[in-house]
C-alpha cells in the first residue's frame, strides 16, 4: 500500500543519471582538488547532480509549477540574461592598457579566433547542422558567457553540453597551451624580450571603450549585447568617478551572476538531453571543443612568428597563444612557459593583450554567426 504512494528516486534513477551524476562530482573534485576554475567548475557540477537526481521536481515544466532549475535556466541563460549580465563584470575587471600601448598586439588575438573557424568547418564535415556547428567551434574562444549566449541563439537544444565544454577547456587552458608552444616554438624565440610598454593616458582608456563599441557594432551589430555589455563595464572602471559601481560590477554581480550560470549550464545537462543528441554527439562536440581551443593557440603563435619575420620589433611568439580569451588564464600559461626558459623574462602584460583583444575577437565572432545564420 504505503509503495503505492510513496516511490524513491533509487527507484527511478538510471544508469545514464548515475553516469552524470558521477560526470558532476568529476567536476567538482577537480574544482577543489585541482583548483581548475573552481568558481566556474563547483556550480557546474553541483547543477548537474542535482538536475539527473529523480522526481524532486527541480526541473518541473508545469505552467504555474516551475522548478527552481527549470526557472533558472529558461530565464536566465535560453533568454539569455546571465550571460549578457557577465560581460558587465568581465568589463570591469579588464585592463585594456596593453592594448592601447602596443596596439599590433590586436592581430594575435584576432589571430587565435581562426581556431573557432577550424572547427566550424569540421563539425561541419561531420554532419552538424550551420547552427550547431556555430555553436560548437565559438568553444574555441575559450569564453563561456559567449558560447552559452551563441548556443542558446542558434542550438537550445545543445546548450548544456557545449557550457560544460567550454568551462571544462577554459580549466584545461594550463594542460593545453604549454604543449602546442613549445612545438610550435624554439628557446630562443621564447626568451625574446619584448620593448617596455609606453604609459597609457586617461583620456585613451575612457576613449577605448566608446570607439571600440561604435566601429565594432556598426561593423557587426549582432555583438552589441555582448561588446555593448563590455565597454560598459569597462566604462565604469576606467571613468574613475563610480568607484562603487565598479566595484560592485567586477565583485559582487560577477560573482552573483558566474555561481548562477554555471549553476544553469550545470542544471541543463540531464539524461534526457543526452538520450536525445546520442552519446556520438555529445563526444563530437567535445573533441571539437579541444580542436577549436588547440587550433585558436596555434594560430596566435604562428601569427606571431610571422610578424617576427617582417618586423624588426621582436613579438615573444608565446604571447600569440593568449589570443583565446581565456582571461587571465591563457596569459597566465604564457608566462609561466617564458619563466621556464628565463627566470627574469616577464611578458604577463604583453600577453593580456592579444587575451583581452581574443574576448572581443570572440564575441565579434558570434555576432557573426548571428548575423549568417539567423539568430536574433
Amino acid at each position: 500500500m504505503f509503495h503505492d504512494l510513496y516511490i524513491t528516486g533509487i527507484e527511478r534513477i538510471s544508469s545514464l543519471q548515475v553516469a552524470l551524476i558521477i560526470v558532476g562530482i568529476g567536476l567538482i573534485v577537480l574544482a577543489i582538488k585541482k583548483k581548475w576554475e573552481p568558481y566556474e567548475l563547483l556550480p557546474l557540477g553541483f547543477g548537474i547532480i542535482l538536475t539527473n537526481l529523480p522526481l524532486t521536481y527541480m526541473s518541473l515544466d508545469v505552467p504555474g509549477q516551475f522548478g527552481i532549475l527549470y526557472i533558472l535556466s529558461h530565464y536566465g541563460i535560453f533568454w539569455p540574461v546571465l550571460p549578457i549580465l557577465i560581460f558587465v563584470g568581465l568589463g570591469a575587471m579588464t585592463d585594456f592598457d596593453p592594448i592601447l600601448a602596443n596596439p599590433k598586439l590586436i592581430f594575435f588575438g584576432i589571430a587565435a579566433q581562426l581556431g573557432i573557424f577550424v572547427a566550424f568547418i569540421g563539425a561541419i564535415s561531420l554532419g552538424f547542422t550551420p547552427q550547431e556547428a556555430a555553436s560548437i567551434s565559438i568553444i574555441g574562444g575559450a569564453d563561456g558567457p559567449t558560447t552559452i549566449f551563441l548556443t542558446s541563439r542558434l542550438a537550445p537544444h545543445i546548450l548544456g553540453v557545449t557550457g560544460v565544454a567550454a568551462y571544462t577547456y577554459i580549466g584545461m587552458i594550463p594542460f593545453i597551451q604549454p604543449p602546442i608552444s613549445k612545438a610550435l616554438t624554439s628557446v630562443k624565440e621564447r626568451k625574446i624580450r619584448m620593448k617596455p610598454l609606453r604609459h597609457v593616458s586617461k583620456t585613451e582608456k575612457i576613449m577605448f571603450p566608446v570607439i571600440t563599441s561604435i566601429i565594432v557594432l556598426l561593423l557587426v551589430p549582432q555583438s552589441g549585447q555582448i561588446i555593448g555589455m563590455f565597454m560598459f563595464g569597462n566604462m565604469l572602471k576606467v571613468s574613475g568617478v563610480v568607484p562603487r559601481l565598479s566595484k560592485s560590477a567586477s565583485n559582487e554581480l560577477t560573482n552573483l551572476v558566474t555561481m548562477f550560470l554555471c549553476f544553469s549550464v550545470g542544471a541543463t545537462l540531464n539524461a534526457e538531453i543526452i538520450s536525445t543528441l546520442g552519446v556520438l554527439l555529445v563526444l563530437g562536440v567535445f573533441i571539437l571543443g579541444v580542436v577549436a581551443v588547440a587550433s585558436g593557440c596555434a594560430f596566435g603563435i604562428i601569427m606571431a612568428k610571422i610578424w617576427n619575420i617582417f618586423s624588426k620589433e621582436k613579438i615573444n611568439p608565446l604571447i600569440g597563444a593568449s589570443g583565446v580569451s581565456a582571461v587571465p588564464a591563457a596569459a597566465r600559461v604564457a608566462q609561466a612557459e617564458a619563466l621556464k626558459v628565463d627566470p627574469e623574462n616577464h611578458i604577463l602584460m604583453y600577453a593580456m593583450g592579444p587575451n583581452v583583444a581574443g574576448v572581443i575577437g570572440s564575441a565579434t565572432v558570434a555576432g557573426v554567426f548571428l548575423a549568417m545564420l539567423g539568430g536574433l
